[in-house]
């Protein structure tokens, strides 16, 4: 039983907003920078305070694109990131369900074999096989699609160990019980552990979706046509544009847009997130 003590609450609530005004200071100066003019943006002190230019920058990087910069319009770069993302998010929950529901479920030779193969390539990240990859993407004729963004990135070790140690805790009697109804396997696996897995996903869900969103040297490599450029591209582009100052209110402008979907994701299955990372009883 936790004790009522006012004071040690005075400061734990203290330390909480000290660390949201510490982590939270670097966005609002981002939003700030991205409502200034070109010349205030640069100007000492840094502006803590709206400029009048918010409608004006935000609809120019959404809209008509950078010309200093060679950017253009970043909404489509961020249909385009969110497309990947829910890609890799969805690939990545799907095999690694039905790889952890193979290898709990079925009896098979090979089968812990199979599982320790597909651990070990925690220590095989995209970018120590980027340049086969790349060439296999290459010879499917895969640059520039939405498949060549997603496919070599839906693989997830990780994801298969979390869903075979959930699968494992679920009582046999459970699997018994389905088996007397006349249940088979995909109906087992349909009704009854992915309705238990439902918290699970939804971490996981939030995790990957970040994962995909914040790809960078991937679609980097894959992508030379610019209708195929996602979000993170658009802001490097900016940065180092050849033979020109930075446009810092526009750069700026891009992060805050970056920031949005993920954010939203988080907010929107904040609560399931942390059940499914804090949450025993299943």
């Amino acid at each position: 039983m936790v004790e009522n003590r006012p004071l040690f609450m005075v400061f734990v609530h203290l330390t909480l907003i000290l660390g949201v005004l510490i982590v939270a200071l670097p966005i609002y100066v981002t939003f700030v920078a991205s409502t200034q003019a070109p010349g205030d943006v640069l100007r000492a002190p840094i502006p803590m305070t709206m400029g009048d230019q918010l409608a004006h920058n935000y609809s120019a990087v959404l809209g008509t694109g950078l010309e200093r910069a060679s950017s253009g319009p970043v909404a489509p770069m961020m249909l385009n990131s969110f497309i990947m993302a829910m890609g890799i998010a969805i690939g990545k929950i799907a095999i690694s369900l039905l790889s952890a529901f193979a290898i709990v479920y079925f009896r098979f030779p090979g089968r812990m074999l199979a599982f320790w193969t597909i651990f070990i390539t925690l220590m095989l990240p995209v970018e120590v096989r980027i340049l086969p990859t790349y060439e296999v993407m290459a010879q499917l004729k895969l640059l520039n699609t939405y498949t060549g963004l997603i496919l070599p990135l839906i693989a997830s070790a990780t994801a298969t160990f979390l869903f075979r140690q959930f699968f494992m805790t679920v009582p046999d009697e459970l699997v018994e019980a389905a088996r007397v109804d006349g249940a088979g396997p995909m109906k087992f696996f349909w009704d009854i552990l992915l309705p238990l897995s439902r918290t699970n996903i939804a971490a996981l869900f939030v995790i990957l979706f970040i994962y995909g969103w914040n790809q960078y040297l991937w679609p980097l490599l894959i992508t030379t046509d610019e209708s195929m450029y996602t979000i993170v591209m658009a802001i490097q582009r900016m940065v180092v544009a050849a033979e020109n100052e930075p446009e810092w209110h526009f750069i700026t402008a891009v992060a805050v847009l970056a920031l949005i979907p993920p954010v939203l994701v988080v907010v929107f299955m904040q609560r399931l997130f942390v059940k499914g990372l804090v949450d025993t009883e299943k």
